[in-house]
Order: structure tokens, then C-alpha cells, then sequence
């Protein structure tokens, strides 16, 4: 009988540690659908296709350990999360390839910073052979605008960090702007990345806040 009450008492204290057990949240679950709301900053910048990837790989792992353990909570958030990084991945590739396919106006050839640079071989050579065969070309090119008080002309840099905002920018990383009727650069300026397109032209001169510049654009087109 003591025996029985004993075997009795140990199933009842299995049965409650089985009912019992604590259930908790998983955090890999919860990190993918927080990297899946944020894979949203892909239609932005193809750098960010990091979020969704990490998202992705997170919500499948989470996914497997939620079903094959049985005190885990957030199957959910696993789900939202590889869903939400899948439609922001692809979705945000495909926006982004449309704007790079379809943002250069008929008629103008992009060009990057990268041409305007000497060769790494001749870094004497200024203006590069590059930059002299772009000379009189109708050019599409993307950059910053220097901060300035004109509304007509301006200083477009290859990127709005340290090297350039934080001091004198480099020669070859300067651009002379001058934008036609009726295009006017608005004040405050917008920091964002800007979208020109004209006439380029290699020439030195001065310019009165920079010193020397030895790249133009004639804008016809200013985003």
C-alpha cells in the first residue's frame, strides 16, 4: 500500500512538472520580426539587404526550435518575421533596380567620382585622362551639395562625410555647378543625395569659397 501511495505520488509531480513547465518567448523570433519591420530601409539602400538576410535566417531558426520544443512562444513573430524580410528584401531590390535602370535622362551617360580620380599609377596626373574624355559630354551624376547661400551655383561632393563637410574637399572630389533656368537649389539645403544631369567640362578656375576647381556641370537637370 506504501509502495502504491509512493509510485501514485511520483506520477502526480512528473504530471505536474509537465503541465507546469514554464513557457518562455523566444528572442529569435521577436529578432526576426524586429529585423523584418526595419528590412523596410531596403527600399533606401541596397547596404541594408544585412536586416532581412539576418531576419530571414533568425526567423527560420526560430521557426524549428519553436516546434521541436515545447515550451517556446512566438511561432508568430517567426512567421511575420521571414514573411516581412522576403516582401522588404525582394521588393526593395526590385524597387531600387527600377531607379538605377530608369534615373538617367535620355540623352546623358552616367558617370561616377571614380573617373574623376587619378590613377593610383600617375596620382600627379590632374585632371586624369578619365576626366579629360568626359570633357563636353552630356553626364548624369549624383552627389552632395556643398552648404552654401546661392540658389544658381554650388559645390557638389562626392559624399557628405568628414572628408568632404568636415574640411576642404579634395580637388578631384569637387564638382562646379551651375544650374540653368529655371532650376534654383532650394534653401535650407537637403542633405539627402542629389541627381544632376549637363554638360560637363574640364577647366581650372577659382571659386570663392573652395579655391580651385577644375570640374563643372552645366545642370540642366537637378533632383
Amino acid at each position: 500500500m506504501s509502495t502504491s501511495v509512493q509510485l501514485s505520488q511520483v506520477e502526480t509531480d512528473s504530471y505536474q512538472d509537465e503541465v507546469f513547465e514554464p513557457q518562455v518567448l523566444s528572442l529569435r523570433a521577436v529578432a526576426s520580426f524586429v529585423l523584418g519591420l526595419l528590412s523596410v530601409l531596403c527600399f533606401f539602400s541596397t547596404t541594408m539587404a544585412v536586416l532581412p538576410a539576418a531576419g530571414l535566417v533568425l526567423g527560420l531558426l526560430a521557426w524549428r526550435q519553436i516546434r521541436r520544443e515545447g515550451n517556446l512562444l512566438g511561432l508568430p513573430f517567426a512567421v511575420l518575421g521571414v514573411i516581412l524580410s522576403l516582401v522588404f528584401w525582394i521588393g526593395g531590390w526590385s524597387y531600387l533596380s527600377w531607379v538605377y535602370l530608369t534615373e538617367v535622362p535620355e540623352g546623358y551617360m552616367r558617370i561616377s567620382y571614380s573617373q574623376l580620380q587619378p590613377d593610383p599609377l600617375h596620382p600627379d596626373q590632374i585632371p586624369p585622362q578619365s576626366a579629360l574624355a568626359l570633357d563636353g559630354k552630356r553626364v548624369f551624376i549624383k552627389g552632395y551639395v556643398y552648404p552654401t547661400s546661392r540658389t544658381k551655383e554650388f559645390i557638389l561632393c562626392r559624399d557628405n562625410g568628414d572628408c568632404c563637410f568636415g574640411g576642404q574637399p579634395k580637388l578631384t572630389d569637387m564638382i562646379y555647378v551651375k544650374l540653368k533656368d529655371p532650376l534654383r537649389l532650394e534653401q535650407p539645403i537637403s542633405p539627402r543625395l542629389r541627381k544632376l544631369a549637363g554638360t560637363f567640362h574640364v577647366r581650372v578656375a577659382q571659386h570663392e569659397d573652395r579655391g580651385m576647381v577644375i570640374y563643372h556641370l552645366e545642370a540642366d537637370h537637378f533632383e
